[in-house]
């Protein structure tokens, strides 16, 4: 996985725990989720517009 082993992903995961606290982490990942599904919507909206120019 892009050269991160399984201990630097836990240190990542533990500094951003102490940065945004635990109540807030899943708003966060809500937000990011949110975010995803917006650009993949954007996406396929725009797919059928390319096929018919």
């Amino acid at each position: 996985m892009f050269g991160i082993g399984f201990q630097e992903i836990v240190i990542i995961a533990l500094v951003v725990l102490l940065f945004f606290g635990g109540k807030k982490i899943p708003e966060l990942m809500k937000g990011l989720g949110k975010g995803v599904r917006s650009f993949k919507d954007g996406m396929n909206e725009k797919e059928p517009e390319e096929k018919n120019n």
